[in-house]
């Protein structure tokens, strides 16, 4: 369990995709949820919702969240495809699948005395199985949720028995391992079971390091008896517009947390990492914002509450500036994380 990958690039070489549907995310408010989907032109293939209900007449796969949001009307996070969307249920996974795109989520009950780390590895095994049964065995972008992450379980932080079972159900299974580790999130809820969502494809996407960090599957032996397995980012490319799938990313340089205590200093070092990620990427993809038109979709995972405020003043800069933030209250992988950011970026 103590494996360390070797040095890898910064950046999985992938070819270029065509006619990939338009996978488009919107933060959208519950309210108006049911007018948005009757007059707009594309379909819905996934809804987050972060406590605000969901009408059960939406066919499409809806993840609800123990995140309390922070400011502002109750929203939802809203993914469409401007492509005809096919639902798949099998059990306890949702998938909805337009053209070479798969949106999926599993979740997991925690069986008494089974633990987080074999409750994870099962989990894994099971949406490998199931997103390859479908025709998309490549992964893009997942997110991971279940509460207590930073609590002692067995003598080991549940976040670090998180890691081990995802490692062991990804390492001899997954193609390309570790350079195919998709972007990936993990942040603790307040309850509920371990929930997994996913974006996969037919066809592998391009994945990411950023420069100022090390590769997370590469971390020093002492963050925990296995790193954590999930790329900087993800980035699409197909002959009509790129998409940047951010991971959470947080007051990390190189492998260490920087700021301790300091929520509106670890929030502009987490911008530092955010610029120089979407920078690599943008020099990858040969894209950059003075000739292309781009939007940002963000969640911000703020540990207290308190913290808002200073939190939300980091972030007022042009960065953001035409951009959707959603904050929401969540625990973080470190426990010393006051403030975690991931986004989506658009580029058309």
């Amino acid at each position: 369990m103590g494996q360390r990958a070797i040095p890898r690039p910064l950046r999985s070489h992938q070819p270029l995709l065509e006619a990939v549907p338009h996978l488009r995310m919107d933060y959208v408010e519950s309210a108006n949820l049911a007018r948005m989907l009757a007059t707009s032109a594309t379909l819905p293939m996934a809804i987050v919702s972060f406590g605000a209900p969901v009408s059960s007449a939406v066919s499409c796969p809806v993840i609800t969240l123990d995140l309390p949001q922070l400011d502002g009307r109750p929203l939802l996070e809203v993914w469409t495809s401007d492509q005809p969307v096919a639902v798949h249920r099998m059990n306890e996974f949702s998938a909805a699948t337009s053209g070479e795109i798969l949106a999926g989520t599993l979740q997991l009950e925690e069986e008494p005395g089974a633990g987080l780390q074999l409750t994870t590895e099962r989990v894994y095994r099971r949406l490998l199985r199931h997103v390859q049964e479908l025709g998309f065995p490549y992964l893009w972008r997942i997110w991971n949720f279940f509460p207590g992450i930073n609590e002692d379980e067995h003598g080991l932080e549940r976040y670090r028995q998180f890691c081990v079972g995802r490692f062991q159900a990804l390492a001899g299974t997954l193609q390309g391992f570790p350079g195919s580790l998709p972007a990936g999130t993990a942040v603790g809820t307040r309850s509920g079971p371990l929930q997994l969502y996913v974006l996969a494809g037919t066809h592998p996407a391009t994945h990411l390091g950023n420069p100022r960090q090390v590769h997370a599957y590469e971390y020093p032996e002492h963050y925990g008896p296995c790193s954590p397995s999930f790329a900087r980012a993800t980035l699409i490319e197909s002959d009509l517009h790129t998409q940047l799938f951010i991971s959470g990313t947080a007051s990390v340089v190189g492998h260490e947390s920087r700021h301790i205590g300091l929520p509106e200093t670890q929030t502009r070092e987490t911008v530092d990492n955010l610029r120089a990620l979407v920078a690599h990427a943008e020099e990858l993809s040969g894209t950059t914002r003075h000739h292309q038109s781009s939007h940002g979709r963000y969640k911000v995972y703020v540990r207290q509450p308190d913290h808002l405020e200073a939190i939300q003043q980091a972030l007022s800069i042009p960065l953001f500036a035409s951009s959707q933030i959603v904050y929401l209250q969540g625990d973080l992988c470190r426990r010393e994380l006051l403030v975690e950011i991931e986004g989506v970026v658009t580029t058309d």
